[in-house]
């Protein structure tokens, strides 16, 4: 299986306990006690390698801010599959297996017991800002040299989020069962200032994954090139005849 396709199913089924299984609210804004700074684009391509376990391939993201996210992967140069997801769709097309999926977010928050929405996939892809999925929730904010900790809880969650205050940026995200012991971490590093944008972007994501007492899952971006309003980006899509469709 693809590496990059194996990582978005396994953190799926990793995290069915993790998080609660509800339909996910409209986007919340950022409180103004929180000073992380989001990545402000128009359309970002990123390319790098997917490191999960002892598999690896290459990726390429492509990102028209608050609309598409497009991801490409392969191994050895041959495409292996294809993720497009707007606001209201997800599709994957998997060519290893000659199968493909399509929905929408509440269909696969179902299926995966995760509360998903467009907003979430893309805060975690670009290192910004994680909200709490009700403006009901709010955030506790504390300083500790220069790092900023912001935390909350909703639904028996602990979600920790640490900015370095210098450049703005999130350097992790934790989220915490404090039932089960399961944990996901969501580290961002090697920050480098983007061509385009004065901001800094992490170059490496490694996502780790916990289950009880259990050795943890890594997977790990690493990025080798991310320009940001480059150009105009396209997003090609299609699903070849003789595909099964998966349900």
């Amino acid at each position: 299986m693809l590496v990059l396709l194996s990582a978005v199913m396994l953190l799926g089924s990793c995290t069915r306990q993790l998080l609660p299984g509800r339909k996910p609210a409209a986007s919340v804004p950022m409180p103004e006690a929180v000073r992380a700074a989001n990545v402000d684009f128009r359309f970002l391509a990123a390319k790098g390698k997917a490191q999960f376990g002892d598999q690896s391939g290459n990726i390429n993201v492509r990102i028209r801010k608050d609309s598409v996210i497009w991801i490409s992967a392969s191994l050895i140069g041959i495409e292996g599959g294809r993720i497009y997801i707007t606001r209201d769709s997800v599709q994957v097309l998997d060519k290893l297996h000659r199968e493909y999926y399509a929905g929408d977010f509440a269909y696969l928050s179902q299926r995966l017991n995760v509360p998903v929405n467009f907003d979430m996939l893309q805060a975690l892809l670009l290192g910004n800002y994680l909200p709490p999925l009700s403006a009901a929730t709010q955030p506790t904010v504390t300083t500790e040299g220069p790092t900023q900790r912001v935390n909350y809880e909703q639904a028996g969650l602990l979600v920790q989020q640490f900015v370095n205050l210098e450049g703005g940026r999130i350097q992790q995200l934790q989220v915490q069962a404090p039932t089960n012991q399961n944990q996901l971490t969501v580290d961002y590093s090697d920050f480098r200032t983007l061509e385009r944008n004065p901001q800094q972007f992490a170059y490496t994501t490694q996502v780790q994954v916990k289950e009880g007492t259990t050795p943890p899952t890594t997977v790990t971006l690493t990025y080798r090139s991310v320009d940001v309003d480059k150009e105009r980006l396209q997003f090609p899509f299609s699903v070849p005849k003789g595909y099964a469709r998966k349900k």
